[in-house]
């Protein structure tokens, strides 16, 4: 096992990789940018190596200061949570070369699953299928290129989707309702992916009506083995970004004898394409699911996601820990023998305005209230937070201020407690979305898991 693990994040990532650190026995870095000079993870690490002002590109995605501050801290090993670099292959490649092991899948499987496209040809080769759509990059500058486009959506079926090949949180992303609306949305698709993500690159899917996001937890050793440990349900979403996931997935699709052979249907086409590419670690490989139950691959998640706390909460593992042991070579236990119970539910806490179309309201946090007066660790609830009462949500960072999350025997008993924490919750003066997450969990649309991607933007303009 590493001796010492330098944590490539901020926030309540960190905060969560330097805890189960500790419960081993190694010994952690942070990074921080100047913002983050008062951070929870900060303090809670072992020592703390500033890497730059405050914007990300500067400090976090920064990859020179990044691996000086491994070879300055002698870190054996670099964890990168989610987001910045932790689906980038040349940091993985760079962290290696200084003989440091990367805590994630290898670079070549990163690249694999960096690109839409081509994770969706990985995802055929297994035998898993994506949304109908096309298989490469739309021509859009040729005149044979765009009638292509328009002879795949004629096949499909309108309306479809335009996106770009780079982009994600729906960026780069445009529904195409009729032919005449075609060119216009490749063209508009193609400027916003090469401005946000330096590629230009589009191509188009049939767009899944009233659609469920079902995510598949997976995990890989390096002795060949790969498990699926149960699906989550991502489907309360803004700005195509999730705000509450529960697992197991209470979408009417699962119930029954047919529904069982359904959800084992999912893990089997899941554990096909990480298979493909002998995958490492921990994944999420995600589906969109339409009314009917059909379930199409959409694209993997080569880390550790957000929700994983739901997971660990049905499970009884440490992801973090598992990941940890991967990654130093040991060989995973027979994990399809854990038993999942109960189910759990995460709501992230944001400093947002859910009235206002859930627009960002960075500002001071100078009290915090959580449930029982901590940030508390226990089997039916936790409080994972990257901020503390003095601290400020700044402009520069997703505006998450905490996850909470709550188990009970059964997912009426789980949205209860989790409920019971988010009214016991004061997050004070900052703009929260505290009270919309209430107002989910009570909407006779989440409680019968009757709802689909757009219900809480739907939601959000209830009266």
């Amino acid at each position: 096992m590493f001796d010492k693990v330098l944590i490539a994040n901020r926030g309540e990532i960190a905060r969560r990789v330097i805890r189960t650190c500790k419960k081993l026995g190694i010994k952690t870095v942070a990074v921080h940018s100047e913002a983050d000079q008062e951070a929870p993870h900060v303090t809670d690490a072992d020592e703390a190596v500033l890497v730059g002002p405050p914007p990300a590109k500067d400090s976090y995605l920064n990859e020179d200061a990044l691996l000086a501050a491994i070879q300055k801290t002698g870190a054996r090993a670099v964890h990168p949570g989610y987001g910045f670099l932790s689906e980038k292959s040349s940091f993985a490649r760079k962290v290696a070369a200084l003989g440091v092991t990367f805590i994630g899948p290898p670079p070549d499987v990163l690249d694999a699953f960096g690109d839409k496209m081509k994770a969706r040809h990985v995802a055929l080769s297994a035998g898993t299928l994506p949304v109908p759509g096309t298989d490469a990059p739309i021509a859009i500058d040729t005149a044979e290129g765009v009638a292509h486009a328009k002879e795949v959506a004629l096949a499909v079926g309108y309306p479809v989707v335009v996106k770009a090949v780079g982009g994600g949180g729906g960026i780069g992303m445009q529904v195409v309702a009729a032919e005449d609306g075609m060119e216009r949305a490749l063209r508009s698709c193609s400027d916003r992916g090469k401005a946000s993500f330096a590629d230009a690159r589009v191509y188009l899917e049939r767009y899944v009506a009233l659609p469920r996001h079902i995510e598949v937890q997976v995990f890989c050793d390096t002795h060949g083995q790969a498990f699926a440990l149960g699906e989550r349900e991502c489907s309360v979403q803004r700005r195509h970004q999730k705000i509450i996931e529960e697992s197991p997935s209470a979408a009417p699709f699962f119930e029954g004898e047919e529904g069982s052979a359904r959800r084992q249907a999912l893990y089997d086409a899941a554990l096909r394409v990480v298979k493909k590419v002998g995958y490492v670690g921990a994944g999420t490989c995600e589906f969109i699911a339409d009314a009917g139950g059909n379930l199409y691959f959409l694209e993997v998640n080569a880390r550790l996601q957000v929700e994983h706390p739901v997971t660990e909460m049905v499970t009884g593992l440490d992801l973090v820990e598992l990941q940890l042991r991967v990654a130093a070579g040991e060989k995973l236990p027979d994990l399809s023998k854990i038993a999942r119970r109960g189910h759990a539910i995460e709501a992230r806490v944001y400093a947002e305005d859910p009235s206002k179309g859930f627009i960002p309201k960075p500002g001071d946090v100078t009290e915090i209230v959580w449930p029982g007066g901590i940030e508390t660790q226990t089997s039916r609830l936790r409080i994972e937070s990257g901020v503390r009462a003095g601290n400020k949500v700044t402009p520069f960072y997703d505006p998450m201020i905490a996850k909470i999350v709550a188990w009970g025997e059964d997912r009426t008993a789980a949205i209860a407690e989790l409920d019971r924490a988010l009214a016991a919750t004061t997050i004070a003066p900052c703009v929260t979305n505290l009270s919309f997450l209430r107002k989910v969990l009570a909407s006779e649309e989440f409680v019968t898991s009757r709802y689909d991607t757009k219900f809480a933007e739907v939601l959000a303009k209830r009266p």
